[in-house]
């Protein structure tokens, strides 16, 4: 038995996966947003993290309904689609704790950014432990979330203290108690359904038909 196995693991891996859900990750990178729109010269700066991570919401959401409507994937790779959770923790996670960490010393802004990073490792490694993702869409997700926190990191934005206290206090209350109180959305049944929709399929593309395909 693998040590990922053991009950108690494995449901910790589940309240981590939780962290990279749309519906908790969201409010979290809205008001990260909105605070930094605060700061000099802020809105421009929030504006783009809006834009840039829509840009990687619908390329997310195209690699998966192109392999669910059209069976669009690589059997080589075993890869259906981006993994949403990977790349939304990578997008939002680093710049957030950026803006947490604005205004104080460089190495402890550093230390804020790397624990951005390491959560949103963690977040993808627990999708590919729960059999979620293969490697090859878990690392897609880290590419894709990890390029927008790139473009946002390179223009950091002062933030006063008084809002990153409240967003820290605001932001710390929010992942501890919603993974272990609000049900998922089921994002994934809203795109299958988007996908057969759009194909005009009867039934969804499943990893088992892209790797038996490939036999």
């Amino acid at each position: 038995m693998f040590i990922s196995d053991l009950p108690g693991i494995w449901h910790v891996w589940h309240v981590v996966t939780r962290l990279g859900e749309a519906q908790v990750v969201l409010p979290l990178f809205l008001l990260a947003a909105a605070t930094r729109a605060q700061g000099p010269e802020g809105r421009s700066d929030a504006l783009r993290w809006i834009a840039l991570l829509g840009i990687a919401v619908v390329l997310t959401a195209a690699s998966k309904v192109a392999f669910i409507g059209w069976g669009i994937g690589s059997a080589a790779l075993n890869f259906t689609g981006i993994s949403g959770h990977t790349m939304f923790a990578a997008a939002v996670y680093p710049p957030l704790l950026s803006v947490i960490g604005s205004g104080t010393s460089p190495r402890a802004h550093r230390s804020a950014v790397a624990v951005g990073c390491v959560l949103a490792l963690i977040v993808g490694v627990s999708r590919f432990v729960l059999r979620a993702h293969s490697e090859s869409e878990v690392l897609a997700g880290w590419l894709v979330g990890g390029l927008v926190s790139c473009a946002v990191l390179a223009r950091g934005t002062p933030v006063p203290l008084q809002l990153r206290a409240t967003m820290f206090v605001t932001g710390a209350l929010w992942l501890t108690l919603t993974p272990a109180t609000v049900a998922a959305v089921e994002t994934h049944s809203m795109v299958t359904r988007l996908a057969l929709k759009l194909s005009g399929h009867e039934r969804p593309y499943t990893r088992t038909d892209l790797l038996s395909n490939h036999k």
